[in-house]
This record gives C-alpha cells, sequence and structure tokens, in this order.
C-alpha cells in the first residue's frame, strides 16, 4: 500500500494556500488537486471545497480509482479518472490541479480555447493554445477520452480547458502547477482586457527559442 509523506501533503496543502493567495479562485472554492505517490498512485484532496486544505483533507487514490489511505466524498470520487487520465498520458506529470478560476473559466464556458499570447505561459513551456475538451459528465468514459486525445493531440500544453466547466493544469510539482493556473488566469484576463484595445496580438516568430534561451542564460 502506498503511504504519503509528510512532504507531500504539505507540498499540496501550499500549492491550494497559493491559488486563494493569488485571488484566482472561485467564490465557492472550488477545486481539486493531486500529486503523483510512488508509482500508480496519487494524493488527492478528499472534497471539492479546499479553503482551509489540511492534512486530514487528502487521501491517497491509485489510478484504478481503489481508497488506500483517508476517504474520499462523493463529489471527489467522480473526478478520479480526471486526474489519472492526465497522469497516464503524461508520465513526467507530478501534480494536476482543477480550479473555476473565474476569467479562464469565461473561456472555457465559450468553449474557446485560450492562446498563448501571454509571456509569463512562456516561463513554463506552455506554446501551444489550452485546448477546449467539449463537455461531458465528470467521470463519464466521454470525458477521459476527451481529455487524453487534447492532451495527445496538444503536445506542448500543459493545461486543457473543460468545456462549460473549469481549468485542468498539470506539471512537475504541485508548485509549480500552481504557479501555472495563476498565469494561465492572468493570460485570460489579460485577453479579455485587451479586446479593448482590438485585441491581443500573437508573439513574433521564434518567441519560445528566445524566451527559453534567455531563462538558460539567468540560470547559468
Amino acid at each position: 500500500m502506498q503511504v504519503s509523506s509528510t512532504e507531500e501533503r504539505e507540498s499540496l496543502i501550499r500549492a491550494v494556500r497559493a491559488l486563494f493567495e493569488a485571488g484566482v479562485m472561485s467564490h465557492a472554492g472550488h477545486a481539486n488537486a493531486s500529486v503523483r505517490v510512488g508509482e500508480g498512485s496519487m494524493l488527492l484532496t478528499s472534497s471539492g471545497t479546499v479553503r482551509g486544505l489540511t492534512p486530514e483533507h487528502l487521501a491517497v487514490v491509485s489510478f484504478d480509482g481503489t481508497v488506500t489511505e483517508g476517504e474520499l466524498e462523493p463529489v471527489t470520487k467522480e473526478i478520479v479518472s480526471m486526474h489519472t487520465t492526465v497522469y497516464r498520458a503524461r508520465p513526467e506529470t507530478g501534480a494536476v490541479i482543477h480550479t473555476h478560476s473565474p476569467h479562464v473559466t469565461g473561456f472555457a464556458l465559450a468553449n474557446e480555447a485560450l492562446p498563448c499570447r501571454y509571456e509569463a505561459l512562456l516561463r513554463f513551456g506552455q506554446t501551444d493554445v489550452v485546448p477546449v475538451v467539449p463537455w461531458a459528465p465528470r467521470g463519464s468514459r466521454e470525458s477521459t477520452e476527451g481529455i487524453a486525445e487534447a492532451v495527445r493531440d496538444h503536445p506542448h500544453t500543459h493545461a486543457v480547458l473543460l468545456g462549460n466547466h473549469g481549468l485542468l493544469a498539470f506539471a512537475a510539482d504541485a508548485a509549480t502547477t500552481a504557479s501555472l493556473v495563476v498565469a494561465i488566469e492572468e493570460a485570460a484576463e489579460a485577453e479579455q482586457r485587451a479586446k479593448a484595445f482590438g485585441g491581443a496580438r500573437d508573439f513574433p516568430p521564434s518567441a519560445w527559442e528566445k524566451a527559453r534561451a534567455s531563462m538558460a542564460r539567468a540560470e547559468g
């Protein structure tokens, strides 16, 4: 049986707290978040509301849906496959976060992909649009197959929009994933504001390569 560590639990709690501190959460504070623990298991928030998250509100769930540590509320059981689909499709993924962040959820409700025109996205390797997965009931085969297809068809995306629902983001660890959620929400808000000035403009050619080279110089 996979048992989560204290550090894994604390990393997830810190990531969720960072989302609230950044002001990117919905009024209800709805979200679910997970981190990979070992092979074939994840540490998952146990309810649909994560405000005031504590270690007791986390459960270990295997990728087949078996709860091996803690408990899950019924509403959370519906979204287990949403997370496991990403982990299976992207083996390098270490954390997955789903939110109803207001501005990016506007794109999801419109079933409109979020363009990559905000420089902060490049810092996370997000060089593609954030694609839309057509609506389907949570946890249904249609929903999970749609997520898998979007991730497969867009190898340079680290997030998908769930049509008429919200955002699903994924990265190497919980802190990076939370920061990505913030950047995506900022991008969605900026896209909407840019319409007042005639609309956002695409990056010039080779923007990603130039940004990556700049980051490499800074790290070197």
